[in-house]
């Protein structure tokens, strides 16, 4: 009987009531980030966000770190949305978001989120009429540093109908406006990121803001199981059937990590 690779073991006994089983060793990646970071995709509405923020998650998937990512929680929002959405109710959406990201935080390297507590905010004074009714701005100061970059999507494409989200233009510039005063005192120059939201396609290179998040943590980018940096491969898609679409749907499908090239 030949020597036993160090590269596999066999287990002492039955595997599922199966005869004892072969298995592989397996490398695993040991070098995590010292500590968690956590990247906010922030902006009105119909600016492909979800796109952006979806893009970037891929992109720390295939640079071997551990991802978890925060959807847009108003979706959920018993108490109602756009133009008629409460004080109540953007409060809801507030607390939701904050909920959300301390459930989520712990169990990754990297929490993208689609929103934050900032551009909730924004909705939140408009449904108050401009004025902070419950108190919560020292609530969003706070949190606001609490996000290592936020990114936001600046609205140079049309909204286009979704069936949640209006289309009313007065109403997005309104909340932009309202992004504007605020967005500047929530969040670090330095820690935020404006991007037009027509930039936000298949082609978009997303790993440089990949490696400026790993440079806020002081960590590299890539895992020990990740040869080299593995840019997506763009996909020549057809053009859109009608003008002005919102969103652009990329392909995440992830290659296996293990085999990079």
């Amino acid at each position: 009987m030949g020597a036993r690779t160090p590269e596999a073991f066999v287990t002492p006994g039955p595997l599922f009531g199966a005869p004892s089983a072969r298995r592989t060793r397996y490398p695993q990646r040991v070098t995590a980030w010292p500590r968690r970071a956590k990247i906010a995709f922030v902006g009105s509405h119909g600016i492909r966000k979800t796109t952006a923020a979806y893009a970037f998650a891929h992109t720390i998937q295939r640079a071997g770190r551990s991802v978890e990512f925060g959807r847009e929680v108003v979706r959920d929002n018993p108490l109602g949305i756009n133009e008629s959405a409460t004080g109540e109710a953007q409060l809801w959406v507030l607390v939701s978001q904050v909920r959300q990201e301390l459930e989520l935080t712990p169990k990754a390297e990297v929490l993208v989120t689609d929103r934050g507590v900032v551009d909730n905010y924004a909705y939140y004074l408009r449904a108050c009429g401009g004025v902070d009714r419950f108190d919560i701005e020292p609530l969003v100061r706070n949190w606001g540093g609490t996000y290592d970059l936020v990114v936001r999507l600046m609205p140079d494409i049309p909204l286009r109908e979704d069936g949640i989200r209006t289309t009313n233009n007065a109403f997005r510039e309104l909340i932009e406006g309202i992004l504007d005063d605020v967005l500047p005192t929530f969040v670090r120059p330095d820690r935020l990121v404006n991007l037009p939201a027509s930039a936000i396609t298949d082609s978009f290179d997303w790993w440089p803001l990949a490696e400026r998040l790993a440079a806020a943590v002081g960590a590299p980018l890539l895992g020990d199981d990740v040869a080299a940096a593995r840019r997506p491969r763009v996909r020549q898609r057809a053009p859109v059937p009608h003008p002005g679409a919102g969103e652009v749907q990329l392909d995440l499908e992830l290659p296996p990590r293990t085999v990079p090239d």
